[in-house]
């Protein structure tokens, strides 16, 4: 077993665990570190879907009394079936844009100045969510409207712009819904769940030749990395919005905006590896 190949895998797997729930774009994150490790091939974007679907298990892991309870309860339970339902709803818009738009957008929009901007764009969006009153109307999952729903999954839709970030979309699309800070980040973390699955599984299929039974050490220490830095990165996450707010991934985001078009312009990083 190549050592080495297994140390790259462990980085990219902690890139993605740490970067998947936060408002900062994962994506963004595992070009720069596939590209700098070298692992950006074919088989490194095939290893990419399986780490994400590690990290999304992860939350499965994390909500598993919730997720069992909507379970058990949509046979007769009027809040687990608005539960779902709110879940269907909001991931709805990705999943009928995304087949609609996927193809185009992983040919015109993967490249420095899209991906650049996204990050700006989307670090001053929270600027401007976090800086504005906030009028908080829902204080519990619980509690949202299937439009609420909706506004959230419309949200969403906007992360098929490389860089823009899934968790980053949908938690201020949340607070300008109207959602506590904390119902936002939970509800991110919820519609993560059928919109990663989907999106793997998909990616699996289209890559599936690229799969190797050699491959099967790499993925597991990529996986191992990917869900237990995903598993504390969203524990940290819910601790930290009690007490703060998210303008410091702002900020960040500003700064990774940069860093993307340094690294275009100087050639160290190919921002094509996305598609």
């Amino acid at each position: 077993m190549d050592l080495l190949l297994l140390l790259k895998a462990l980085i990219l797997g902690v890139v993605e665990g740490l970067t998947e729930f936060l408002p900062v774009s994962s994506t963004g994150h595992l070009i720069i570190a596939g590209d700098l490790l070298n692992f950006n091939d074919e088989r490194g974007k095939v290893f990419e879907i399986v780490i994400q679907l590690a990290a999304i298990l992860a939350v499965v892991w994390e909500y598993r009394a919730k997720i069992w309870q909507v379970v058990a309860g949509l046979p007769s339970e009027p809040g687990a079936q608005k539960f779902a339902f709110n879940l269907i709803v909001a991931f709805l818009p990705s999943a009928i844009l995304g087949l609609m738009f996927a193809g185009a957008i992983k040919i015109y929009l993967f490249n420095p100045i899209t991906v650049a901007a996204a990050f700006i764009i989307g670090g001053l969006l929270i600027l401007w969510a976090e800086r504005r009153e906030h009028q908080v109307r829902v204080f519990s999952v619980d509690e949202m409207t299937w439009q609420d729903a909706l506004k959230v999954g419309f949200a969403q839709a906007l992360a098929m712009i490389p860089g823009t970030s899934r968790s980053g979309a949908t938690i201020i699309g949340g607070l300008f819904v109207g959602l506590e800070r904390r119902t936002a980040a939970e509800f991110s973390f919820f519609l993560a769940i059928p919109t990663l699955f989907a999106a793997t599984f998909y990616d699996v299929y289209k890559h599936h030749e690229a799969l190797s039974f050699d491959d099967i050490g790499v993925f597991a220490v990529g996986s191992i990395a990917s869900f237990v830095s995903a598993f504390f990165c969203v524990r940290w996450l819910l601790r930290y919005i009690s007490h703060h707010d998210f303008t410091p991934f702002a900020w960040y985001r500003i700064a990774f905006g940069v860093v993307v078009l340094v690294t275009a312009y100087t050639g160290v990083v190919d921002w094509s590896a996305g598609s």
